[in-house]
């Protein structure tokens, strides 16, 4: 063929991070099918529906199977009802939100990946080590890319002040809090710094709050609208994957205020051309789950799940406190980062941890360059597989 293709594609990886480790797991399973291997690398959750979210859906498919309740296209921004609740839920969290001016979608990463489509070529500003998808999405629009660094030495949440270059006009900016993969939060403070700076430059925010309802800690903010100014500069997305279980199920929302600014443009009428279309719109009954997850039953169940994690989490945070490993993350994250023991690289950990003691973690490398020298794990396994984990770590560590 002579058709052309985006050249930008060649400047990725090859591999993506999960996808190499996947294929290290196989071979080792397919060579020694003898031995139990405990997987904590991928943030995948792994427990069932909450009961309400799966009545909801079940009802909603009936509905599917009735002439006169059956619906055909969703609408490209939401279900009213959807929206409205989760309108609600900010509400809940003391900032009033527009239900125009949430978006659903089949997940965060979508969007996450999705909204540059409405934006220039930017200069884009991401904290390393970071989720790869941010740098993916940017690398295949050709976008020019700023690494903030994130070190043990910042608690891997960096502040404007480590940009490396001062000319800074009219950035986007992607921060993740809880972060993934270093499961590190962002206080009040330190997201107003980030907020003030892209007030002060004329940059937008792209806010990633997937991981909000892990958050217990009242210096932590669950939405980056608790912070003055951000209605001005910040665009939020969430998602129902890690606080409803919907990994499988897909739904998400992202939120453009109308007071967002390009010049004289709205940002919110850009992104809702963009979704009509590119975008049909998340199916009903999945809507309707996503509605009953945050009705106040939803929310208890859903909060049970979390629960469930969360203990996992403390326990891997127990572990590593005993041992005095650095680590980040583990107490409002399903996410442990830790420092791999005897300056270790992160692949000959990952390596090691297979072969020794059949544990799946994720290398910090493949999150970047300051990812190097540490490792990831997440709490969204079994109780009874983290408790078997923590007895092989005890020796191994």
């Amino acid at each position: 063929m002579n058709i052309k293709i985006n050249e930008n594609f060649n400047n990725i990886k090859e591999t993506y991070l999960f996808s190499e480790i996947g294929a290290r797991v196989r071979k080792y399973v397919a060579e020694n099918p003898d031995k139990e291997v405990i997987r904590m690398g991928i943030g995948d959750v792994t427990l069932p529906l909450p009961q309400p979210v799966v009545d909801a859906m079940v009802k909603a498919s009936k509905e599917m199977g009735v002439k006169e309740t059956f619906r055909g296209y969703p609408p490209e921004y939401g279900h009213d009802f959807l929206r409205e609740k989760i309108a609600s839920h900010y509400a809940s969290l003391g900032v009033d939100i527009k239900a125009d001016a949430i978006f659903v979608s089949d997940g965060a990463k979508s969007d996450l990946g999705n909204f540059i489509d409405i934006l220039g070529n930017n200069t884009v500003i991401i904290p390393d080590p970071v989720y790869p998808v941010y740098v993916d999405a940017n690398t295949m629009n050709g976008n020019d890319i700023i690494y903030v660094n994130g070190t043990s030495e910042n608690g891997f949440l960096p502040l404007p002040d480590a940009i490396p270059t001062k000319d800074i006009s009219g950035a986007v900016i992607y921060i993740c809090s809880p972060n993934n993969p270093t499961g590190a939060c962002y206080t009040y403070e330190g997201l107003k710094a980030w907020v003030d700076f892209a007030v002060e430059t004329g940059s937008l925010i792209l806010y990633d709050s997937a991981y909000e309802a892990f958050i217990d800690n009242s210096d932590i903010p669950h939405t980056i609208y608790e912070i003055p100014g951000s209605f001005e500069v910040a665009v939020e997305v969430c998602s129902f994957s890690k606080f409803a279980g919907f990994t499988g199920v897909r739904c998400g929302w992202t939120v453009v205020p109308d007071t967002l600014m390009a010049g004289e443009t709205k940002l919110c009428k850009l992104w809702m051309r963009r979704q009509a279309t590119k975008f049909n719109g998340v199916s009903y009954p999945v809507q309707r789950a996503a509605e009953a997850a945050l009705s106040e039953e939803g929310i208890s169940a859903c909060m049970e799940n979390i629960k469930y994690y969360k203990r996992n989490a403390a326990l891997l945070s127990e572990l590593l406190d005993s041992k005095g490993i650095f680590y980040t993350g583990g107490k409002d994250s399903p996410y442990v980062w830790l420092k791999c023991p005897n300056n270790m690289g992160s692949w000959e950990f990952f390596d090691k941890l297979l072969n020794e003691v059949q544990i799946v973690g994720t290398p910090g490398e493949g999150f970047g360059v300051n990812g190097e020298g540490f490792f990831r794990l997440t709490a969204f396994g079994s109780y009874e597989n983290t408790v078997k984990a923590i007895e092989r770590l005890k020796n191994f560590l």
